[in-house]
């Protein structure tokens, strides 16, 4: 499990918290300025610091911890800090690829997120990303949904490297292009604790979006 975190004191223990039992849990501490990496430990989690800022770059940094341990994990989730998606579907994702039904689930948040979870910004972001990564793979995503969990070995063929809010967008277009089985499975979705870094500004959304086009140009074949 890789947690990317920058500033989410008032969130992240009750992501901790509610988390089922899992064989790891790496905070990536993207220079946070507050208590964010004091409480990580508290709650049992392994502390990785990335001060490159960047979504990307956390996820990363987490990945090549979890990579330098002798533990032989199987699967590797992703999930955001700010408590806006909910741990204990945790099972929805991991299941069907230990199963060996799917090699990527991600959580699809379009059904279920709760009023005023998903802004007018998020919305477009991904309706703008999604239509995007159709007309260069041909695969129709519903959603571009943090929490989401992967093969190990799948994700060491997809040869990550975005840095930035690109990141989704390389992992999903990666996926179809490689053949691997993707499938999207529907999850709650609450309004976060705290200000978002990408829609609760304008400059933010702005970032996101040009990272969303950039990263769909250059991953494309």
């Amino acid at each position: 499990m890789i947690i990317p975190t920058l500033n989410e004191e008032q969130s992240l223990a009750l992501v901790l918290k509610a988390l089922p039992k899992v064989g790891l849990v790496i905070v990536v501490d993207n220079g946070s300025t507050d208590r964010s990496p004091e409480i990580a430990k508290a709650h049992g989690a392994t502390v990785v610091s990335e001060p490159e800022r960047g979504y990307g770059a956390a996820c990363l940094a987490g990945w090549a911890h979890m990579e330098s341990l002798s533990n032989d994990f199987a699967v590797v989730v992703f999930l955001d800090a700010d408590y806006s998606d909910y741990p204990e579907e945790l099972c929805k994702l991991v299941g069907p690829i230990q199963t060996g039904a799917w090699d990527l689930v991600l959580g699809d948040r379009t059904a279920l997120a709760k009023p005023g979870a998903l802004l007018p910004q998020q919305r477009f972001g991904n309706w703008l990303a999604t239509t995007l990564i159709r007309r260069v793979t041909g695969h129709n995503y519903q959603d571009m949904g943090p929490f989401r969990a992967i093969h190990v070995g799948v994700f060491r063929q997809l040869a990550m490297e975005d840095r930035t809010w690109g990141w989704n967008v390389e992992m999903q277009i990666k996926a179809i292009q490689q053949g691997f089985r993707v499938c999207e499975t529907p999850v709650q979705y609450r309004p976060r604790i705290g200000q978002s870094k990408i829609s609760g500004s304008l400059k933010g959304s702005a970032k996101a979006g040009y990272r969303i086009l950039w990263a769909t140009r250059k991953y494309r074949q």
